[in-house]
Order: C-alpha cells, then structure tokens, then sequence
C-alpha cells in the first residue's frame, strides 16, 4: 500500500469511529406530556412539572425529550390523543389537567409508565390499587380536590349565613371528578342543613350562562369544583364572581390573589413539581407500582379581605385566624 493511500484511509478511519461511537450511545428518553387544557393557560403548571423534572437531573431538550399533547378543554380529544403518545412508544406518560387525562392513558396502555395528577380519589376511579401499593403501571399526585367540598361549604356557610341555596360548579365533562365531587357537596349539605344547587360548564360561555343561574335562583355563593378547565380560567372566573357580586370558594389560592373571595385547598404548583419528581424516577428505573400516590400533607387557606369588604361581608376574626394569608 502507498503512503498516501494509507494516510486517506487512516483519515476515514478517524470519521467513522466518532459516528459509530455516537451511534452507540443510548438515545433520548422521551416523555408524553398529555394535558387537558393549552399550554398557554397551564405555562406556570408546566413550569413546575420540568423543575420537579430538573430536580432528578432531566433538562428538557438536553437529557430528555418532551412530545406535548394539548386537548384545549376537548376531554373527549384525550383517548386518541393518550393512544398517540401509546403508539410511539415514549417511556412515560405524564397524564396532567384532569383526571380525565389519568383515565385515557391508563385506558391506552398497560405497560408504558404512567404518572398522573388528579383532584380526586385514585382508587375510586380505578386508577391505582391503593395509594401505598398502586400496582399496575400507574401512580402520582392527588391533591383530592374533590374531598373539600364539606370544608369549603362550612367556609361559606359561616361567611354567607342564610337559607338560599349554594351553587357548585363542576365540569360535566370530566364525569368521574365531577360526580365525585356533587355527591360530596350533597352530603356535607345534608349534614350542615343548606341546600345546593348543581351548575355545569365546560367552556367560558358556560360560565356566564352559570353566573345568570346563580342569579335566577337568588344564590348566595357559590363552590368552584376542582377541574382542570377551571385551573385554566381561574382569572376568567374571579373577574365573573367580582362582577355578580357572588362570593364564592375555589380550591387554588390562584384565586383568591385574582380577586376571589377565599380558597382552600392544597397547592397546584407544588404538586405539578412532585409530578416532576416521579417523572424522573421512572426514568431512573423505578416502577410506578412501587412508588406511593402522593397526598397533600398541607391545606392553604387565603382570605381576599379586599373583595370581601367590596362584597359587604364582614369576615369573623376566627375565620381570620385561620387563614394562612389574607390579602388586605
């Protein structure tokens, strides 16, 4: 062989074993992100799902990917949007925005891990076998929003004293959250003495047509349920509530600083950043089944004493004392 044959290939050689060795390093695990709402609505949810991701040492773009699928309020876009995610194969699903989007990747694969974040009960809606052993290929967040009823009526209850009825508002297409949660509010009603009324909403039109019932039935307040389309609009239904004078009660402090009376319920942004977590662990190898459901160890209790005194309520110094912040 001549010299400089034997240089040119010596140089060909010197390419090929830097593809080959980058062929051979594992590829990019891939997380299907399935949400319920856009991603507009939902940025700073989002936000904290990838700094509980980071926490485990995932970047976004970096160390893995992320294949975002937005049913913009559809749930019934949710299966075939979970079946998608199913078929290419990603390693996790990250069900988030309703319990809806649990439901539909659970319903699209048994085998790929699946980490959800729900406002109900896991184990009523046949997502898990029990929140210490989940079983099966799924486990998450629960912030049990649809258990608050009692204590948000006794709230309002206290706030608003009267015989008028207490409106709750739920999102009919999100079924199992939403039945969950009435059949809740019945019975704390049943147990304090007042009676509920029943307003359903699925979009922002439905708002205003549940606000003019709220009105039509002379209602004294009214319970925001825990949905994901309401997360979405908090702002949307604070800015509703201010304008029918309507005081009323939702589960994320989002909307008391928006305007809204009071809240009580655990933090969103806190459990998006443990969806994170357990996102990552997964993908270290750790099996859902083997991973608990996670509940909320704090409940945050905020008073708006600014829209209370526009509303002419007068807030109980007892009430005050146990508000975790009051916005003056």
């Amino acid at each position: 062989m001549r010299r400089r044959e034997f240089i040119t290939l010596l140089g060909g050689a010197a390419v090929v074993l830097p593809l080959a060795a980058r062929a051979q390093q594992p590829a990019m695990p891939v997380i299907g992100y399935l949400n319920s709402t856009s991603p507009r609505t939902y940025a700073i949810y989002t936000d904290a799902f990838r700094e509980g991701l980071l926490s485990t040492g995932y970047v976004e773009g970096v160390t893995v990917a992320i294949e975002y699928r937005w049913a913009d309020g559809r749930n019934d876009r949710l299966p075939a949007l979970a079946a998608e995610l199913a078929h290419q194969q990603v390693a996790v699903i990250v069900a988030t925005g309703a319990t809806a989007s649990a439901v539909a990747a659970k319903a699209a694969t048994r085998t790929i891990p699946i980490v959800f974040i729900s406002g109900g009960d896991p184990v009523q809606f046949k997502l898990v076998d029990s929140f210490n052993r989940p079983g099966g290929n799924l486990t998450g967040v629960s912030f049990l929003g649809n258990r608050l009823a009692s204590k948000q009526l006794d709230l309002l209850q206290q706030l608003t004293p009267g015989t008028a009825p207490i409106g709750v508002l739920v999102n009919p297409t999100n079924p199992t959250l939403a039945g969950s949660l009435w059949k809740e509010a019945q019975e704390a009603a049943d147990t304090l003495g007042v009676q509920v009324h029943l307003l359903n909403a699925s979009t922002e039109e439905d708002f205003v047509r549940a606000f003019d019932t709220l009105k039509e039935i002379n209602a004294r307040a009214l319970i925001i349920g825990a949905d994901g389309f309401f997360t979405s609009r908090i702002e949307v239904l604070a800015r509703l509530a201010a304008i029918n004078m309507m005081p009323a009660i939702c589960s994320y402090r989002e909307f008391s600083t928006s305007g809204g009376l009071i809240s009580y319920g655990t933090s969103v942004i806190n459990a998006y950043r443990q969806v994170g977590v357990y996102t990552g662990k997964v993908l270290k190898g750790e099996k859902p089944a083997d991973l608990p459901v996670m509940q909320p160890t704090k409940f945050e209790f905020v008073v708006n004493l600014k829209t209370a005194k526009a509303l002419g309520i007068e807030v109980p110094q007892n009430i005050l004392a146990l508000a975790d912040e009051v916005i003056e």
